[in-house]
């Protein structure tokens, strides 16, 4: 875990998915299992009306989608999938437009396409692909379209079509809008509230359970390979004095500027936590006694030369830390009560000092 744990930006929220909304490779998986048997039914009707370049050309285009599907099955590369998917449903419904399948009546199946795309690709693919079908179709509704493919659509039919495909794509375009929008506001809700729930509101660290969290993995990972890793538990020096003669306000103040001063001294790989009131845990990962103490006394000194400006001048802070590095296969509890027995020692030998189980620093 990092030092500080910035909030998730909208691009990666946009990622994940609500509960209950249908993940694209199965929605694409559903289609594709419905569109196959649908071809093959018009390709026989195709085949019995003695079409049979049609037939073929549907027969084709249901096989395209099955082994797009088993390509899926195999790869599990969604993004391969989609896109197999979205080209061959884009030269099908082309075909059906231009070749007038089924009396012409096939060009219906068009509706089908904005929903499908808005809801499997990215909002921009969607409005390209829509904009360029909707131009494709009044292209083929033209005069240049009935010079190049003989189409066989009234002008009633044109004008209708033009006029409802055109409504459905923009009204799919707002409600896809709509949805994503309130997609990306739960996630950014979930977001926050998990953030709040792992980090203190007033310092911006990790608060005591995610501590213990961040503890537990570090410990496992030492178990697996021996990699040993320190605590540092710290406690601001006669801090009940500070908010009695100073005020709550200037307490904060001091709380802020002490876990301001970790962030400065410690590394990304570093877990810093608000453990307590005026106590603060620093998980150091693969750090040894002698290292540990050292970041501990930058730590210490910094914050004991850090003034705090209040109404009548300035106050000075220090921090007693007690240092416990993990020995053998004793438990996080157990390494924790060395370093509070550290703590303990460092304070009674009269503050602003490091401590670690057997020796005084500072």
């Amino acid at each position: 875990m990092t030092q500080t744990t910035s909030r998730p930006s909208d691009t990666k929220l946009s990622q994940f998915r609500v509960k209950g909304e249908i993940p694209v490779p199965m929605l694409i998986g559903w289609l594709t299992l419905a569109a196959v048997p649908i071809l093959l039914f018009f390709a026989w009707r195709s085949l019995d009306r003695g079409m049979p370049g049609s037939a073929t050309t549907l027969i084709v285009f249901a096989v395209l989608l099955g082994v797009n599907g088993i390509v899926y099955l195999i790869s599990h590369n969604s993004t391969l999938q989609r896109r197999g998917f979205i080209t061959a449903i884009t030269i099908l419904f082309t075909y059906l437009a231009i070749n007038a399948v089924e009396d012409g009546s096939a060009i219906i199946w068009l509706f089908a396409y904005p929903p499908i795309i808005f809801y499997i690709s990215e909002s921009k693919v969607g409005v390209l692909a829509c904009s360029g079908g909707l131009a494709g179709v009044g292209l083929l509704f033209s005069p240049l379209g009935d010079l190049v493919f003989d189409s066989p659509y009234s002008t009633s039919f044109r004008l209708t079509m033009l006029a409802v495909l055109g409504f459905e794509m923009s009204t799919c375009y707002v409600l896809d809008q709509s949805r994503r929008r309130s997609k990306l506001g739960l996630l950014k809700l979930a977001a926050e509230f998990e953030y709040a729930a792992k980090h203190d509101a007033l310092t911006g660290l990790a608060n005591r359970r995610e501590a213990h969290e961040q503890l537990e993995t570090e410990y496992q990972r030492y178990l697996r390979n021996s990699r040993g890793f320190s605590v540092l538990l710290m406690d601001i020096d006669l801090f009940k004095s500070v908010n009695d003669n100073h005020g709550h306000q200037v307490g904060d103040e001091t709380i802020v500027m002490v876990a301001r001063t970790l962030q400065e001294h410690s590394r990304k790989v570093d877990t810093l936590a608000r453990w307590g009131g005026e106590e603060y845990l620093v998980l150091l990962p693969e750090t040894n006694t002698v290292e540990a103490v050292k970041t501990a006394n930058r730590i210490r000194q910094t914050i004991a030369s850090t003034p705090i400006e209040v109404q009548d001048g300035n106050i000075n802070t220090t921090i007693s830390v007690g240092v416990a590095t993990i020995h053998g296969t004793e438990s996080v509890d157990r390494l924790l009560q060395r370093a509070d027995e550290a703590l303990y020692r460092a304070k009674t030998l009269g503050r602003n000092k490091v401590c670690d189980f057997e020796t005084t620093h500072g």
